[in-house]
């Protein structure tokens, strides 16, 4: 059965739909020699050649390909982008790499915002999380310098107008400290730009530091080191799964519970030594250690 273009090419981890929708509008995409257009069905046969950019790409089908989602910890100072003109660090340098698929980051944090970010190589599980329709909650710790009073927190729980809307924070606690160093927790179900940082600015408060300590019900990693990353087991893929409507994976590539523990502790710090190497360098020099976040 046919099915649609952008789809097919999300499921087989080349982008999310919304990203593939682009290269097919921008003629980036073709089907056998052919400039696609958006709204073209394909029927995913291995004899078909899809091009992005004139490099054939795999179209490997949705029952071979597994399903897998890693948890990182991004530090303040990488892009969440896949390269930078300017050499900076990015989110996917400390990844592992993937042959015949790539990582597809779910939502995105910015610069100066550390944290939990998720990574999948289905391009529609990211698509359907990332969707505002969806509604999964978000949690941040954020740390604020300001006056903070009960107006503001009514306000900032009831609504704020903001320049593409209204925004609110679904839940706000207070956490402790006081003058400069005040903490609270916030929740969120959407994902616009900035949103945290621009609610707290809206009523005079600035935010200092901010790290995302959740997404959905899966929590940042404890012991998890900024830059480190862990792969979900089967269980929490299909939590993920399951909060988009999509049925359940039955393979995973994360090894049984005892030899997962074994190895997890040496993964984490393969993956920060290996990125220690290389980023100095990309910063000018700068020590890779861990930012102050203010």
């Amino acid at each position: 059965m046919s099915e649609k273009l952008q789809k097919v090419l999300a499921r087989a981890g080349h982008g999310s739909r919304r990203e593939i929708e682009s290269m097919i509008e921008q003629g980036r995409v073709s089907v056998d020699g052919k400039i696609a257009t958006l709204g073209d069905r394909v029927d995913a046969v291995s004899s078909m050649k899809i091009r992005v950019d004139g490099r054939v790409v795999s179209i490997t089908a949705s029952d071979e390909a597994v399903c897998r989602v890693l948890a990182y910890y991004k530090p303040e100072g990488e892009l969440c982008t896949r390269r930078d003109p300017d050499g900076r660090p990015t989110v996917f340098d400390r990844l592992p790499k993937l042959n015949g698929s790539r990582w597809i980051a779910v939502g995105r944090l910015d610069i100066n915002t550390s944290g939990l970010l998720l990574f999948t190589t289905d391009g529609e599980l990211a698509n359907r999380l990332m969707h505002p329709s969806r509604e999964v909650e978000r949690e941040y710790a954020v740390r604020v310098f300001g006056q903070v009073d009960d107006e503001k927190l009514r306000l900032l729980t009831k609504g704020v107008t903001l320049e593409d809307g209204t925004g609110a924070f679904r839940t706000l606690s207070f956490q402790g400290g006081e003058g400069l160093n005040q903490w609270y927790n916030v929740t969120l179900t959407e994902g616009r730009n900035r949103e945290v940082r621009r609610l707290w600015e809206a009523v005079g408060v600035q935010v200092s530091r901010l790290i995302r300590t959740r997404y959905g019900a899966i929590p940042l990693p404890k012991g998890l080191p900024r830059g480190g990353w862990t792969e979900l087991p089967l269980a929490e893929i299909n939590y993920l799964r399951e909060l988009v409507e999509m049925p359940p994976e039955t393979v995973t590539r994360v090894p049984v519970e005892k030899e997962r523990r074994r190895m997890k502790a040496n993964q984490i710090r393969r993956a920060v030594k290996r990125h220690s190497t290389v980023t100095p360098t990309r910063r000018g020099g700068q020590s890779s250690k861990r930012n102050s976040g203010s």
